[in-house]
């Protein structure tokens, strides 16, 4: 036999967080066992692969962002393909397959991968295999799984000769008919990765398992049962998984060699961790708790001084705080990992010698020469939720027979349910497992490999630069995870917990946030940068009606535009202004009521024309069912004046807040109020509210 030969395609990830590079690299991992070989890259490297002139099959995994957005790295190739001037047969030669990641809890669900998916349709290119939306609400791997399992017998029929697709053609039709057995002519020259993926496939119709999906039982030959009760939970399963043959992925190639070197140079700076741009290390000057002890939620007010750089914003701006991982938690890591005594040795990498790793390349996040207490400290996400090739890697270093076999099951396809429950749904990270699973002890290059990159967390202005000059304030809500069995301690979240951290000293109990107090704590520095420009900026004409929802701390950018206005009023005694509204809500009014007196000076002073507040856990609102609990209903009690201000005199609508809730809930009273106002069916309603998203007349400011 010749040597076998295997058929190509290009494989093309665009990514925001890892989600989607990590999809593809498990792709990429099992072509070659469907003889297949993938030619990866990120979609932004544009300079790598050509899509003008590619001939074989393409394989795309795109995530999504934002409000619905494309990932950062998308970015160019969308700006690319979306030129006007492209002709409708532009990309007519592509065959293409395409995966969506995305979250059904969100307005604009997979958005990211339906642009690309729609925009290669309108330039010509067909589908050789049915568009992916998977959703990360219920678990990416339900529909991921799947897609992938079917992508190889697509990619096949995608890539055979005339010739081939006859011979393939014939010996499916013998599987349909329960048969093993493949017929191959001796006299045609096909490649044994054809053969090979047909009896795949065969073997996979039939029931048998396909000799390229390991079976694992543990090492005295019996699959482990529980012993620990009745109950699963991350540490032991209970029948029928504890019972269960296993369908595990392939171990990923390791890729990274990590050597540790004794030095006396001095770690990267911060601004090597970012991209493009400047980092900025501005003092704190005010740390204000906006809401009282009681309240269910802690949010705090920080005022940055930026009076010495040459950072500047707009009223609506979001900029990125660059945190630290958790002092403490990389502590942990250092004991568990066996690193202490080398935290502050300097880290040197290079791609292993022969490693089967396609398209290995460094790690962008790692500047050179950090030592170890920085990487663990600034680059790596250590409270990532490990992903199931991680679990499958971490596998070989655990030397326990129970503990191996119940990571087995977390990474299998039988223990799919497991991982979301146990793992996904309690946000367990490395340093979980590790306690849990004591005998697993993972080299350092296993860390590189697999934990993304520890991302700046963006957070929007709450002032204006005009209004206070060299200040920038923002507010957040301390996040926090509870604890859970896998968790038996209550975390801060990663930015959250550190800045609260860093101002407790000097924090100051709620009050009006209108006047500075002195700078306490201008000793106390935060790394920020600024974000790309984004839309959700006051319009140019001062005349047009303004309507703003943001309840808890979506409120904060809206803090912005009123100090702004009332600004220019005051300069500008004669200048003419549209209405502004303000939809704010909250849990308590004596709790969390943010802004109350700041909110109150506006509307007294003709800034603010319409403030409603409705406040959801008050006793007069449970007591009353007619009052509006949260911000959607009384939007609908305003039917009329927000019809008004946006279908007659093309105001603006600006949301701001948590995106899985508040925001779809918004959305969905527009949608109701365009229906009644306007008496149009639902369609039609959606149809205008798309509108106003094209005329930049309906923003919003959305996270999760």
């Amino acid at each position: 036999m010749g040597c076998e030969v295997k058929r190509r395609f290009l494989l093309l990830y665009a990514t925001q967080k890892g989600q989607a590079k990590a999809i593809a690299e498990e792709i990429c991992q099992q072509a070659s066992a469907h003889g297949f070989e993938a030619d990866i890259h990120c979609i932004s490297e544009t300079d790598k692969y050509n899509l003008e002139i590619e001939k074989d099959p393409v394989v795309i995994v795109v995530s999504t962002t934002g409000t619905g957005d494309p990932p950062d790295t998308a970015r160019k190739f969308i700006k690319k393909i979306q030129n006007k001037t492209l002709p409708a047969d532009y990309f007519a030669h592509v065959r293409y397959a395409l995966l969506g990641l995305g979250d059904s809890e969100y307005t604009f669900f997979c958005n990211g991968g339906k642009i690309v998916d729609r925009r290669l349709q309108e330039l010509g290119s067909q589908h050789f295999y049915e568009t992916g939306l998977a959703d990360d609400c219920v678990g990416l791997e339900l529909v991921v799984d799947p897609w992938i399992d079917g992508l190889w017998l697509a990619l096949t029929q995608a890539t055979v000769s005339l010739k081939e697709k006859e011979i393939m053609s014939n010996n499916l039709r013998t599987v349909s008919k329960g048969v093993c057995a493949v017929t191959i002519d001796p006299t045609t020259s096909e490649t044994p990765s054809l053969v090979s993926e047909i009896q795949h496939l065969k073997l996979e119709d039939s029931g048998v398992r396909s000799p390229d999906i390991s079976s694992h039982k543990a090492a005295n030959g019996h699959f482990v049962a529980s012993s620990q009760g009745s109950e699963p939970s991350l540490i032991h399963s209970v029948p029928p998984l504890s019972q269960s043959a296993l369908n595990i992925p392939v171990l990923p190639p390791e890729y990274i060699d990590v050597q540790f070197q004794e030095s006396t140079d001095k770690d990267p700076s911060l601004t090597s961790l970012i991209s493009e741009g400047a980092v900025f290390e501005v003092p704190v000057t005010k740390a204000v708790q906006l809401t009282k002890e009681a309240a269910v939620k802690t949010a705090l007010l920080l005022e940055l001084d930026i009076s010495k750089t040459s950072f500047c914003y707009q009223p609506g701006d979001a900029f990125c705080v660059i945190c630290p991982n958790n002092a403490s938690e990389v502590e942990e890591l250092f004991l568990s990992l066996g690193l202490s005594g080398k935290e502050d040795c300097f880290v040197c990498l290079k791609i292993k010698d022969g490693t089967k790793k396609k398209g290995a390349a460094m790690p962008q996040h790692i500047p050179d020469r950090s030592t170890l207490k920085f990487i663990l400290t600034w680059c790596l996400e250590i409270r990532a939720v490990p992903k199931k090739a991680f679990l499958r890697a971490l596998v070989e270093y655990t030397s326990n027979t129970g503990e191996k076999r119940r990571l087995q099951e977390l990474c299998s396809k039988q223990g799919a349910s497991d991982y979301n429950r146990f793992i996904r749904e309690q946000d367990v990270c490395l340093l979980d497992l590790l306690h849990t699973f004591p005998t697993c002890k993972p080299p350092f290059n296993l860390l590189i490999e697999h934990l993304p990159k520890l991302q700046a967390r963006p957070y929007s202005a709450s002032s204006s630069n005009l209004f206070q000059p060299g200040k920038l304030h923002f507010v957040f809500n301390i996040v926090e995870f509870p604890s859970c069995p896998a968790r038996p301690v209550l975390r801060k979240g990663v930015c959250t917990g550190w800045l609260a951290d860093l101002v407790t000293p000097v924090l100051q109990p709620s009050e009006s946030t209108q006047h500075s107090s002195a700078g306490k704590s201008s000793a106390l520095k935060v790394p920020i940068f600024a974000r790309p420009t984004n839309a959700f900026h006051l319009p140019e004409d001062l005349t047009v009606p303004l309507m703003m929802v943001g309840p808890g701390t979506g409120i904060s950018p809206f803090i912005g535009f009123l100090q702004h206005r009332q600004k220019l009023q005051e300069e500008h005694a004669d200048w003419k202004f549209g209405e502004t509204w303000l939809f704010f809500g909250c849990r308590h009014q004596d709790r969390d009521y943010l802004f109350r007196d700041e909110l109150q000076y506006f509307v007294g002073n003709g800034i603010l024309t319409h403030l409603k507040v409705c406040f959801s856990r008050d006793p007069s609102a449970a007591a009353d069912t007619a009052s509006p609990k949260y911000v959607q209903d009384n939007i609908r009690l305003c039917a009329k004046d927000v019809a008004r201000v946006l279908l007659k005199e093309r105001g603006c609508f600006y949301v701001c807040g948590d995106e899985k809730n508040m925001g779809k809930d918004v959305n969905d009273a527009l949608v109701d109020v365009f229906s009644m106002e306007a008496g149009a069916d639902r369609l039609e309603a959606m149809k205008t509210l798309a509108m106003l998203r094209e005329e930049k007349r309906y923003l919003q400011d959305l996270w999760t």
